[in-house]
């Protein structure tokens, strides 16, 4: 897992020159508020100038002010509290239009996760996936609507599937006791990060199962433990998780599993054709 960037900045700070120990002060105190100001307003909130602003960001092994933001916003996601998501939301829209705002953000989430996403490391879990004795998935808070989602369309795929919803971490460890070697623990978690989704990954790992991480980026405490970490573009629309990014790439997730078992997969739809008309689970089409 990499180093975190506020640590980082207070370990360099005694060596840092006076306008950067203020720089690095301000980040510091007012992390939240930071880590969306432009260098512009970095400098004006310091007291220092713009150029200033940027030669730290250089100083501290980033390609420009840009690349030092995104990995602050990163940095302070897991730390926020929610008034404190609030504020900084606030902040981002002002009096804008918040419908166009979110949707806007949610497009720009899904096109850099597009971007940035390792296509081995997914082509790796729909091996892991496909392959696996039996699939462990977890997913806590906000998270676990993405897992219900995942375990409803794979286990139409597979007979194999555990979805593990508990509300104790004693109740857990009871739901993944059996996972061993050869089967699969697919782990969802992004800010602020559900411990008990870490415990469990932790868990299966040493059990031997290989991890899939569905997560947002190195700095997730799931990401080191994976054997093929997902990266989606997550961000926070006020105390809102958005969550668009990370749905997009587990439909991707199902659509080439289920590609991959199309036999079996066809076999099962068709039974289940059956069943839905049997029991009239769909509303008919007026004739």
């Amino acid at each position: 897992m990499q180093r975190d960037l506020l640590e980082r900045i207070k370990s360099e700070m005694p060596s840092m020159s006076k306008g950067h120990k203020i720089i690095a002060a301000y980040i510091l105190e007012h992390c939240d508020k930071a880590a969306y100001f432009t260098a512009t307003k970095l400098g004006q909130k310091t007291g220092v100038s713009e150029s200033t602003v940027v030669r730290f960001a250089l100083e501290l092994g980033f390609k420009g002010y840009p690349d030092f933001q995104s990995n602050l916003q990163v940095s302070i996601k897991s730390k926020l509290t929610s008034v404190q998501r609030i504020a900084v939301a606030d902040d981002m829209i002002g009096d804008g239009d918040v419908f166009r705002s979110v949707l806007e953000s949610d497009q720009d989430n899904i096109k850099l996760t597009l971007e940035t996403l390792d296509r081995a490391c997914f082509d790796k879990a729909v091996e892991l996936i496909a392959g696996a004795k039996e699939i462990y998935i977890i997913g806590v808070r906000s998270s676990s609507m993405l897992a219900s989602f995942l375990y409803y369309y794979l286990d139409l795929i597979f007979s194999n599937v555990h979805l593990i919803q508990t509300t104790s971490t004693s109740e857990m460890f009871e739901r993944v006791r059996r996972v061993s070697q050869g089967d699969v623990m697919i782990g969802i978690t992004f800010p602020r990060y559900s411990q008990r989704a870490k415990n469990a990954v932790e868990f299966a790992k040493n059990r031997g199962a290989s991890i899939i991480a569905i997560t947002d980026g190195e700095t997730s405490p799931i990401s080191y433990l994976s054997d093929s970490a997902l990266y989606a573009k997550s961000d926070m629309a006020s105390f809102v998780d958005s969550l668009v990014a990370p749905l997009s790439v587990i439909n991707a997730l199902i659509v080439a599993v289920g590609r991959k078992k199309k036999n079996s997969l066809d076999t099962t739809f068709r039974e289940l054709e059956n069943i839905w008309e049997e029991y009239n689970v769909y509303e008919k089409p007026n004739s």
